[in-house]
């Protein structure tokens, strides 16, 4: 979020802050970043930002209680001049001056604002962030009105792309509490549910439907849910040809369910903490998300007698269907040609519950609440309507950006909820609960993914996955689409470019191939999001909602995509990839030309480049910035990869303290760019990049400079004694209440540094960490006595037990601070932080095991490494794969999360997520693990190499 944003926000929203002068804001403001109206006590409002940016230090409050009028400001006086007149608020009326109407022009309207009164908006400001019909702007309660009152909202004509309404300006009658966009029906009478040219479908102007509703292709379910009976409308759900796939995991205080079906995709997940959790960091939570626009909403309760840890919060799996979640399929609202899509369940209350907040549409905007400093975005959460519905029920809904989509969330009590009157309170923003079961539903309309199911994504030498590992691969099957692969449930239900290829090559063995396999969508996705200025392979895509606000604070009005460049490591597994599949692969050798031939389509910029082209640039890229470290005699820090300015990231350990404030990254260096480099020369060898002929044996040259001559620089070695002190020192700072392992220090202790140029003016960032894996995995290096070093280390680190080394009963850390003598290592380098003394399954784990195997396999090759013939450290390396095996089988349950940590107790260390843990100072939340993550699926093709003893 842009700074002056936050600080906007911060300083007038009342979240965690109360506003200047102790004015409290309601959120029923027709601008953007207003204070609003204390109502019913004569209290005085506040003026807007944006009435003091146009009134300046002349704007005046407004007393709106009683039937009294506005004042009247000098700036008014002098921009309205002589029509300049005073407004009755309190009685519904409302005067719209020939000023207004110079000002705004025919798009000047009257608005309803829920409590009779009115007033005077433009829909240019609509455009600019605030929808017409958002906002409370609903009639008063039991107050039934028409277009002809004062207080309904009459939209000028041509002005729909406003507001996403087919036909506007139409009246149409509205009961109490009822849904709904203002102005956007086309003479719909919600009272007798008909609407012109229906088939009296119940269709609300929302796209909401009446318990009665009957969708084409689909028959009402309990409490008006549809489920599919198949149809061939294209407002229908398709008939789909396999039956859908449902299933729950569990990661307490985390409970998974996952629904899809030729028609949608999501993920719910319930978040229900008790006594034992961490109070201060979780609570009770419902989310949606959606693979479709990267979408999703969220509500977030407290019990209400406020006693954290008493409220629980469950699914109950009696649906229609006997699963958890049901699938909700409605035509598509006013304005939209896509139907409203999602699912829906029963939600258990323990106690009665407060919903506190609620934020509906992108998962990034989720994210930047969950896990940044509890930020909101006032375009975003102003739009939010809560409607209270005739059956009891509440239906929270909020129009997207790009004033066509809306996500909607609504609750309906259960047969089975308590005997109270109101079961559910409305009280404008919080929704008050009684304990009992609800009936919950979440869709929008947006297109969705095309999913590969299970049988698609893999091969069928590796179908036999399905029966054998059905969790595994019906999870990968979530997360694999016709143009891209996702990187994880629920937090990154989208695009990134690093995990996509990390997965890619590991999962290569068992991922399908040829023109709908997992394999080349996988790399048609990483090509189609490559920078064309410079090569530059995408990080991050920022699609639907989140991508129109982005685009909005520059100003710009579009919906387009938005991708992240800003990784320096991403660039290099491309090469490595392209010639896995295309070299190694035999399908991938047949398909080379027809699949390099393709049109970009993903990303407009790329759209007259094909897939050789975008390849080519990528490659230039590489040699370009590889090149000064690779001429004789430049072998110096200053021409190491370092990050992009003003970034405090550019690897995958992409967190505020993960290199420790590093920017010259390890990985990168010592493996990814020789890795880069190779992969260039073996293209060139084969007929890439036929405009460089000489590549080939450039790239070749400058890949061994970079083999042999990056690690001196990372390279950390402690005498024995020294790194016994520090252990000890170190354990004893974060008072660790188990033994420090000091005793199996017998010898030098040697690492590579995380990263150079640290916090604290620090050289080398002497962190102890599992990035070895990279240079195991990626490259087969020459020079006999670094590598037999290389090697032996990796195995001392692997075999020792934090905080001595990287071992733990629940697996290989990926970063220990313990020999970095600063206090600032430990403090940033904990087992709450997301790049801490933690467990990451791809990398400490996956990664690790297979590149170990594979040199392990060098010994038997025609030309074995030298540390093959010294029996000491080739039994240290042995040992090390097989306790790495040991501990990875002993934590088999785990091995599909993202990351997991520990806490030490009874002896032994214990998992516990991550997201139940403080973060390090600094850090705005706790870093939550997704229950399932790409990369963490390769064990499906990682495995253990029974030779290997």
């Amino acid at each position: 979020m842009h700074p002056k944003l936050v600080l906007a926000w911060l300083a007038i929203s009342g979240v965690g802050l109360a506003a200047p002068g102790g004015r409290q804001r309601i959120f029923s403001s027709s601008w953007p970043n207003s204070y609003g109206i204390r109502r019913g006590a004569g209290v005085a409002t506040t003026v807007t930002a944006v009435e003091e940016a146009l009134y300046g230090d002349t704007a005046v409050a407004q007393r709106v209680d009683g039937g009294t009028t506005t004042t009247v400001t000098a700036v008014e006086e002098a921009l309205f001049g002589a029509t300049a007149v005073a407004r009755r608020v309190g009685d519904g009326t409302t005067t719209v001056t020939a000023a207004e109407e110079a000002l705004y022009g025919d798009t000047a309207v009257a608005r309803r604002i829920g409590d009779g009164t009115t007033t005077t908006v433009s829909t240019v400001y609509a455009y600019a962030g605030v929808p017409s019909a958002q906002e409370n702007n609903r009639p008063a309660q039991n107050d039934s009105t028409t277009t002809a009152d004062a207080g309904n909202q009459a939209i000028p004509e041509g002005r729909s792309e406003l507001y996403g309404c087919a036909s506007l300006g139409n009246s149409y009658t509205r009961t109490p509490n009822s849904g709904g966009p203002v102005g956007c029906g086309a003479g719909y009478r919600e009272d007798d549910d008909t609407e012109p040219g229906s088939s009296g479908d119940g269709a609300r102007p929302d796209g909401s439907h009446d318990t009665e509703t009957t969708v084409p292709g689909y028959s009402s379910g309990p409490d008006g849910r549809t489920t599919s009976t198949g149809g061939s409308s294209s407002t229908s759900a398709r008939d789909c040809s396999d039956p859908p796939t449902a299933f729950q995991l569990s990661d307490r205080p985390y409970e998974n369910f996952f629904y899809t079906d030729c028609n949608v995709a999501a993920q719910v997940v319930i978040t229900s903490p008790g006594p034992e959790d961490n109070l201060t960091i979780i609570g009770p939570r419902l989310v949606v998300a959606w693979p479709a626009g990267n979408s999703g909403a969220a509500a977030f309760f407290a019990p209400e007698n406020g006693v954290n840890g008493t409220l629980a919060v469950a699914v109950d799996n009696q649906t229609s269907g006997g699963a958890a979640l049901d699938p909700v399929h409605l035509p598509p609202p006013a304005g939209s040609e896509y139907p409203s899509v999602g699912v829906s369940g029963t939600l258990v209350f323990n106690d009665t519950a407060v919903l506190t907040l609620a934020i509906l549409g992108s998962v990034r905007t989720i994210r930047d609440f969950t896990e940044g400093p509890s930020l909101l975005v006032p375009e975003i959460q102003d739009a939010i309507e809560f409607l209270e519905e005739e059956d009891g029920g509440v239906t929270i809904s909020r129009l997207w950006l790009d004033n066509v989509t809306t996500t909607v969330l609504s609750f309906t009590p259960s047969t089975s909820t308590s005997n109270a009157s109101t079961p559910i309170r409305v009280d404008n923003r919080t929704v008050t609960f009684e304990a009992g079961a609800y009936k919950f539903a979440a869709h929008f309309n947006y297109p969705q993914l095309e999913q590969l199911s299970p049988t698609e994504v893999l091969k069928q030498s590796a179908e036999n996955l399905i029966q054998d590992e059905p969790d595994k691969t019906t999870s990968l099957s979530f997360l694999s689409y016709t143009n891209k692969l996702l990187t994880g449930a629920w937090r990154f239900l989208t695009y990134f470019g690093r995990d996509s290829m990390i997965s890619l090559l590991l999962l290569e063995p068992v991922f399908s191939e040829g023109e709908r396999g997992a394999m080349e969508a996988g790399i048609a996705a990483v090509l189609e999001r490559l920078n064309r200025t410079d090569g530059n392979a995408c990080h991050e895509e920022v699609i639907g909602d989140y991508s129109t606000f982005l685009n909005l604070q520059n100003n710009v009005t579009s919906t387009a995509p938005q991708f992240d460049y800003k990784m320096i490591d991403t660039d290099y597994y491309l090469p490595v990839l392209l010639r896995q599949y295309f070299l190694q692969n035999p399908v991938g050798k047949s398909r080379r030309d027809a699949f390099l031939s393709r049109q970009s389509t993903e990303n407009p910029a790329n759209a007259d480049l094909t897939y050789a082209q975008l390849a080519l640039l990528n490659a230039e890229r590489i040699m370009r910035l590889t090149a000064p470290f690779a001429t004789p005699g430049n072998q110096t820090k200053e021409n190491l990869i370092a990050l992009k300015p003003g970034e405090i990231i550019g690897n995958w350990r992409d967190s505020t303290y993960g290199l420790g404030g590093g920017r010259i990254p390890y990985d990168v260096n010592t493996a990814l760019v020789p890795a880069g480099l190779r992969a260039i020369a073996a293209l060139s060898r084969e007929g890439f990049f036929t405009e460089y002929p000489n590549w080939a044996e450039e790239a070749d040259r400058c890949a061994q400079v970079w083999e042999d001559e990056t690690l001196k620089f990372f390279e950390v070695r402690i005498p024995v004694e020294e790194a016994k002190s520090r252990v000890q020192t170190y354990a004893e700072r974060i008072q660790f209440p188990g033994p420090d392992h000091t005793a199996t220090i017998d010898g030098d202790v040697t690492f590579y540094a995380v990263a150079l140029d640290g916090n604290n003016g620090l050289e080398k960032v002497e962190v102890m960490n599992s990035d070895d894996c990279f240079r195991h995995y990626f490259l087969n290096t020459t020079n006999q006595q670094q590598l037999t070093t290389f090697v032996n280390q990796t195995a001392n680190n692997i075999r020792r037990v934090f905080p001595a080394g990287l071992l733990t009963d629940v697996g290989v850390i990926v970063a220990n601070p313990a020999y970095g003598e600063d206090p600032v290592y430990a403090q940033n380098f904990t087992n709450g932080a997301y790049h801490g003394t933690v467990v990451w399954s791809w990398n400490s784990l996956s990664m690790m095991a297979r590149g170990l195997e594979l040199q392990i396999d060098r010994c038997n090759s025609a030309q074995p490494p030298d540390f093959c013939g010294d029996p000491a450290v080739q039994e240290n390396v042995v040992d090390a794969y097989n306790q790495l095996w040991d501990v990875i089988q002993a934590n088999s349950d785990l091995l599909s999360l993202e990351v997991w940590s520990w806490i030490y107790d009874d002896d032994r260390f214990n998992v516990t997520p991550l997201g139940g843990l403080q973060p390090p100072p600094g850090i705005g939340g706790a870093t939550e693990s997704n229950i399932r993550q790409l990369w963490s699926l390769t064990f499906l093709a990682v495995k253990r190499n029974a030779g290997i003893r």
